[in-house]
């Protein structure tokens, strides 16, 4: 079959997972099989465009789609042009308004149209929330959905995606570009003499579960010397953490780093990435963390469970409990042995199951029997 031309369509709203999966997907086609362009939309002047920045020029071209404020349907108009002009086959849309109006733009041009859902936020406000609603509701008029994990194959089912619909492809982290990071000979260049950092990759909001990690950094800074707890990244509770600090005795140890570019540098260094959420789906930042060598320890919810199995590829706790949280950091870092086989297991976990190669590889196969679908619908009307 001919080389398929993808168009992946993304509103991002930071660097965050989804906008890190764009990437991770863009670098690790087969471009002999696969062109990928990326459009995103440009909505305001102070926007964080780094998806588009950051998206390799091998894999295909970036387009960008102004938009007169959040949601605009003249958009649609841009993106037909696009896809006309770059002979499309297929838009890939990330997020609700990236579907919504994906799907109108793909529906005019006569392609194929796919939806990764990446999650679906809960405590947002009411029109917002109604957005997300038209979204989720038009999931089942696309061609296919293929949701990131097991928990989000559930809602698609609540949001009446027939199942013939549904295909499940595991989310992947990006090995190539996290081994081509590691091999640098400047990061152990910046290792700073004494401090042992732990920490915690991403958003900072409630779901997140970050008063936790504080309460239980407080009980762990006290029994080990030079430990840091570094947070990287940003978010509407960075405020309400900050002030906890400062009645924190171990407030002065704990490091607000905002968004970092060389976060995995960072994380390279970290003896042990924490991990206290409600609420995830399969997380990006554990992928990258066992892929990098870094032992997990982590709250037992729905999604995590998938990458750590307990006791083999990481630590996993009951949500919510600081105490058996503080005891198992307390085990790693005082057992080297336990962190060295941790972290070899997680990462051949990492490779066979979780790389984003083998997830492109998925999406390939997805893109050729929708092809061939409607190729053959095609014949089947002309004759």
């Amino acid at each position: 079959m001919s080389q398929i031309k993808v168009l992946q369509f993304i509103s991002p709203s930071g660097f965050y997972g989804a906008e890190r999966w764009v990437l991770a997907f863009a670098n690790n086609i087969d471009p002999q099989r696969m062109r990928c362009d990326l459009a995103v939309t440009r909505e305001s002047p102070n926007q964080d465009l780094r998806v588009a920045d950051f998206h390799p020029d091998s894999a295909g071209q970036v387009h960008y789609v102004d938009m007169a404020g959040r949601f605009d349907i003249r958009s649609v108009k841009t993106l037909v042009n696009i896809i006309r002009e770059r002979e499309i086959d297929v838009i890939l849309t990330h997020g609700y308004k990236s579907d919504i109006l994906g799907l109108i733009a793909g529906r005019i041009a006569g392609i194929r149209c796919v939806s990764t859902p990446h999650g679906f936020s809960g405590n947002v406000g009411f029109k917002l929330k109604m957005f997300i609603r038209l979204g989720t509701s038009i999931l089942r008029y696309f061609d296919a959905v293929a949701p990131l994990s097991e928990e989000l194959i559930e809602d698609m089912h609540r949001f009446r995606v027939p199942s013939s619909k549904i295909r499940f492809i595991r989310n992947g982290v990006d090995i190539k570009d996290i081994d081509a990071t590691l091999a640098n000979p400047s990061i152990r260049e910046k290792e700073v003499a004494g401090i042992r950092p732990i920490g915690f990759i991403g958003q900072l909001i409630p779901r997140k579960g970050l008063l936790d990690l504080l309460s239980a950094f407080e009980g762990l800074h006290e029994h080990h010397q030079g430990l840091e707890l570094q947070l990287i990244g940003e978010g509407r509770q960075r405020p309400q953490l900050e002030e906890t600090c400062t009645l924190m005795k171990a407030g002065r140890a704990v490091r607000f780093l905002g968004f970092r570019e060389d976060r995995l540098e960072l994380l390279s260094k970290f003896e042990m990435f924490v991990m206290t959420s409600s609420l995830e789906g399969i997380p990006r930042c554990l992928m990258e963390s066992m892929a990098v060598g870094v032992p997990v320890v982590a709250y037992d919810i729905p999604g995590v469970d998938q990458l750590i199995e307990d006791g083999v590829t990481g630590l996993l706790v009951p949500h919510g409990d600081v105490g058996a949280l503080v005891k198992a950091c307390n085990k790693l870092l005082d057992d080297p042995e336990l962190k060295a086989t941790l972290t070899a297991n997680a990462r051949t976990r990492v490779e066979e199951v979780y790389s984003a190669r083998r997830m492109a590889d998925e999406y390939l196969e997805l893109f050729q029997q929708l092809m061939s679908s409607r190729n053959s619908t095609v014949t089947g009307g002309a004759d």
